[in-house]
């Protein structure tokens, strides 16, 4: 049974005696279970009115009841935020209405909250870690719910047996949550004081930080990973990154590695939880609601899978190509090498067999050096050899003058100069004193172009004349006339 604002006002001035409402206004809540508004007075002060629809919701009231009141107000003081204090109920049949305390702040969607910029992503961070941190006394002295990490995770199990008992839980589901209960590694985890049902409608903001914290139905000790399930619907990464880093920053234990995982969970399975409410309460509206969302979100599981397939074999080509292009160059790299390797042993090879061949002697056809050695010696007439050999020349006593220097060989100390082959030469009758070997006496014209004068006895007169005679040339290959 739906109740209108107006009723609700007027149950809250039973609840409470002297309320007189001047004003009221729906508020946001779990339509499922409650209904509830906001009434302002004749001070201008504000209260919440909040009337369970059935017996069930009735209970989580009257545990919220017990809860407030174990928050003494010492540790109330040490919170970041505000508690609501319950000011009356009124019961109607097996149903409790309950009256609240106004609470500074006010509520925002999804949407709005997580576009919040500055420090708000934070403050949500530090309300979550001051929850988590409450002493576990507050709960088990309150009798209320109490799990280990091994329990929480076998009720999880029961609940998605119990949800697929009712046949319209897609079979992609049941296997992915299936294969996540059964990873036990995944659930090693230290249980906390939990708030059960965190999410935006449950926070209050005023002025870019946490006001108030309400809601408090569901409060056990269980896992922290069921707080953040909102916080993965809300499909925000870049929101949930900075409450997450602004938690593990306020705790005093070390960060949960797999949390966020479990949250993720948490809040897929949460629509299996609706759909067996809505199975057990016979409410085909809630039934209907949850099959839609189960169906959307079979779609993006696959969706993302196909997605996540595709990379990996995207990145297993990738990484198959790249090993082909490292073994090409390596066998390139390889093959340089070798052929290095190969030029290397040639060259040393050729280097070591030039150092070790003998002297060389080069033929007449050869030009002499540049700076061959002069020397003097004898030709003969019916000879086709030249015989060299190093000699002091010495001056005639025809070409002496008495202040020329006698010129000495330039390779007078060197030892014998290479036989070159001489061609056949017609010594003509004027130079027969040529057929001589010169005395060792004589002078030296091998450095000159000019020509020797040499005495010569005139058969007739028996007096010296001169003959000009041609100077010996720099010794090279003799030519034919």
């Amino acid at each position: 049974m739906k109740r209108t604002p107006m009723e609700l006002a007027a149950m809250a001035s039973a609840a409470v005696p002297g309320l007189a409402p001047t004003g009221v206004a729906g508020s946001p809540d779990d339509a499922a279970d409650f209904d509830s508004a906001i009434l302002v007075d004749e001070a201008g002060k504000q209260w919440r009115v909040r009337s369970p629809k059935h017996i069930d919701a009735s209970m989580r009231l009257e545990t919220e009841l017990l809860v407030l009141r174990a928050f003494v107000p010492a540790v109330r003081a040490e919170l970041p935020f505000a508690l609501p204090y319950v000011a009356g109920t009124v019961r109607q049949g097996d149903l409790c209405t309950f009256v609240y305390s106004h609470l500074p702040g006010s509520t925002r969607d999804i949407d709005s909250l997580v576009a919040e910029s500055g420090p708000l992503p934070r403050e949500v961070g530090r309300a979550m870690a001051a929850i988590h941190s409450l002493p576990h006394d507050l709960v088990n002295d309150a009798d209320l719910p109490s799990y280990s990490a091994n329990e929480f995770r076998q009720r999880k199990l029961n609940e998605l047996d119990q949800a697929a008992t009712t046949g319209k839980i897609p079979p992609v589901l049941l296997r992915r949550w299936e294969h996540a209960l059964e990873d036990v590694t995944l659930w090693r985890f230290n249980p906390s004081v939990v708030h059960g049902d965190l999410h935006e409608d449950n926070l209050l903001v005023s002025n870019g930080r946490i006001s108030a914290v309400t809601g408090w139905t569901d409060l056990r000790i269980g896992d922290p990973a069921d707080d953040f399930a909102w916080l993965i619907a809300a499909n925000d990464p870049t929101f949930t990154d900075a409450v997450h880093a602004a938690y593990n920053a306020a705790r005093s234990e070390a960060p949960d590695p797999h949390l966020i995982r479990r949250a993720a969970l948490s809040a897929e399975f949460a629509l299996a939880q609706w759909l067996v409410r809505g199975v057990a309460a016979e409410n085909p509206g809630m039934v209907a609601e949850a099959e839609e969302m189960l169906a959307t979100l079979e779609a993006d599981i696959l969706e993302q899978e196909a997605a996540e397939k595709a990379e990996q074999d995207n990145a297993a080509a990738v990484a198959a190509e790249s090993a082909a292009a490292n073994r090409v160059a390596a066998a390139e790299k390889a093959a340089a090498a070798d052929a290095q390797a190969q030029a290397s042993a040639s060259a040393s090879a050729s280097a070591s067999a030039q150092a070790a061949a003998p002297s060389v002697v080069l033929p007449a056809s050869h030009p002499a050096p540049a700076q061959s050695p002069t020397v003097s010696g004898a030709v003969s007439a019916g000879s086709s050899r030249v015989s060299v050999m190093p000699i002091e020349a010495e001056p005639l006593e025809s070409e002496t003058d008495g202040s020329a220097e006698p010129q000495k060989s330039a390779e007078a100390a060197t030892g014998a100069i290479a036989v070159v082959p001489a061609p056949k030469v017609t010594v003509p009758p004027t130079e027969a004193v040529m057929d001589k070997a010169p005395d060792a006496a004589s002078p030296s014209a091998a450095n000159t172009d000019a020509a020797a004068v040499v005495p010569h006895a005139d058969a007739e007169s028996g007096t010296k004349q001169q003959k000009n005679v041609p100077a010996k040339k720099k010794f090279g290959p003799i030519k034919k006339k």
